[in-house]
């Protein structure tokens, strides 16, 4: 990496050679190594802050392993641990500068992990940065480990850190279609199959639609999660375990589940789970799953309140800017528009990640740093959406009452709801009346004496014709937001 002539520089040496090294970075030289190896991405490993806190949890429960089996003194393995618990505090993100797209399986972020943390560790015991004579990134930070075993823990560890923030905004969201489901309960509406008029139903029955399926999906994130779970900590370069004291697995095991607070389990073959990837490639599907059916109702969303006046018009969304530099007065759906792009970039990234898995090879599967850029892109840009979606979009939409009761009063197909009581074929003769004439459905069946007005007006009632009279609670009371999901008898 070029360095201006005039900055202050400290030497360090590798199995390469020598490089001078900014006096004031704690990341040394097989960081700058990857810097000037991967100008790729421009975007560093902090880009993902719960991927850097997960590397630093695994040092830290490593030293405290480490120390408790006793290869590691009780001092550098405080010094460890003190130096780690201050990055996953939120402290150094800065310096971990390696590119996320990178060669070499994530041993360059492994060890700008190694270097940071050593070069703060050898601060606190009031030593030089570089002072490795004294604590080594490899012989004591990294000590019992492989970047085979670190770097793929931390992913998982990260991407569990990252989830519960997901989830968080998954079901916000979630319960601002549920309380719009409330607010339109009673706002009867034509719907719609194949993009043609087909039987009333209400306003509240089609955002509590919404409300299931994002339900639905947090369910499947939570299961695919805990594939996540498994580890493989002690395994090292392929699995065997080599360097690595017989009690460290479990140590480290337990140490990691107490610092992250995740249910991790070792995995019980680590020389496949050290080349097996499927986890990931689960996960990110279940994101990709998620993504498409909330592009679905934002869709949904934008038919809906097509127009304004020459679309369906049914709701409206909150005006969020100008939509045109030419049409004066024009409002695009600009909410619903840049949820859609990222779900298609969620698609892409699952098939990235589903390439990555497949192409690994023997005992590792050298592209997960792809992988990891992906799954964490996809859950950043998703949480994103879904939070600019519910403040900015789902939480202003009103009802266009007045139009929507007069589709209805108008479409045909509310004769669907008569066929049991005057037949197929009559019904669709009236419709076909109705549709050319113009005339309300309910006056051609009474003028037909097919039915008495009184029955055909119990029949075309809006509880009837939506079937909230046969359904039970069929609109919830929207529950707290401090509830679990789970506690949602809906969902």
């Amino acid at each position: 990496m070029a360095l201006d002539a005039m900055t202050r520089t400290r030497t360090e040496t590798d199995s390469l050679g020598s490089l001078e090294i900014p006096a004031d970075a704690y990341w040394g030289i097989h960081t700058a190594r990857a810097l000037e190896n991967f100008p790729i991405s421009k975007r560093p490993i902090s880009v993902y802050k719960d991927l850097v806190r997960a590397l630093a949890m695994v040092k830290q429960a490593s030293a405290r392993a480490n120390r408790d089996i006793g290869v590691l003194s009780a001092e550098k393995a405080d010094l460890i641990d003190r130096a780690a618990q201050l990055v996953i505090d939120g402290q150094y993100h800065d310096q971990f500068v390696v590119g996320v797209i990178q060669g070499g399986a994530g041993t360059s972020t492994n060890m700008n992990a190694n270097e940071v943390i050593t070069n703060i560790a050898l601060e606190l015991a009031g030593r030089e940065k570089g002072d490795y004579a004294f604590l080594s990134p490899i012989d004591d930070t990294n000590r019992s480990q492989s970047t085979n075993d670190v770097y793929p823990t931390a992913i998982k560890v990260g991407l569990g850190l990252d989830l519960r923030t997901l989830l968080e905004e998954l079901d916000l969201l979630r319960r601002a279609f549920l309380a719009k489901a409330v607010e339109f309960h009673d706002v009867l509406k034509v719907g719609r199959t194949q993009l043609q008029d087909a039987v009333p139903m209400t306003l509240g029955q089609e955002f509590h639609g919404f409300a299931t399926t994002l339900g639905e999906d947090y369910s499947r994130l939570n299961e695919n999660a805990y594939l996540l779970y498994e580890i493989n900590m002690g395994a090292t370069a392929i699995g065997t375990g080599i360097t690595t004291h017989p009690d460290y697995s479990k140590a480290v095991l337990g140490h990691l589940r107490e610092i992250s607070g995740l249910d991790l389990d070792l995995a019980t073959d680590l020389v496949e789970s050290t080349s097996d990837t499927g986890a990931f490639m689960s996960f990110s599907s279940s994101l990709k799953r998620n993504a498409i059916k909330l592009s679905k109702i934002c869709n949904d969303l934008r038919l809906l309140s097509s127009g304004p006046q020459a679309g369906l018009g049914e709701i409206n969304l909150p005006a969020r800017q100008a939509g045109s530099s030419i049409m004066p007065g024009k409002v695009n759906p600009v909410i619903p528009e840049v949820v859609n792009q990222i779900a298609f970039a969620v698609a892409g990234a699952d098939l990235t990640v589903t390439m990555a898995v497949e192409g690994g090879q023997l005992q590792l599967n050298a592209f997960e740093p792809v992988i990891a850029h992906s799954i964490f892109q996809s859950i950043t840009w998703m949480r994103r959406g879904m939070h600019t979606l519910r403040i900015n979009c789902v939480e202003g939409i009103t009802a266009n009452r007045e139009r929507l009761g007069a589709m209805v009063g108008a479409s045909v197909g509310v004769i669907t709801a008569l066929t049991p009581f005057i037949g197929y074929a009559a019904a669709a003769a009236l419709a076909k009346t109705a549709l050319l004439t113009g005339r309300n459905v309910a006056d051609l069946v009474v003028e037909a004496g097919l039915m008495s007005r009184e029955e055909v007006t119990k029949q075309l009632s809006p509880a009837r014709l939506s079937g909230l009279e046969t359904i039970t609670a069929a609109i919830p009371i929207v529950p707290p937001v401090e509830e679990p999901l789970v506690d949602d008898p809906q969902i």
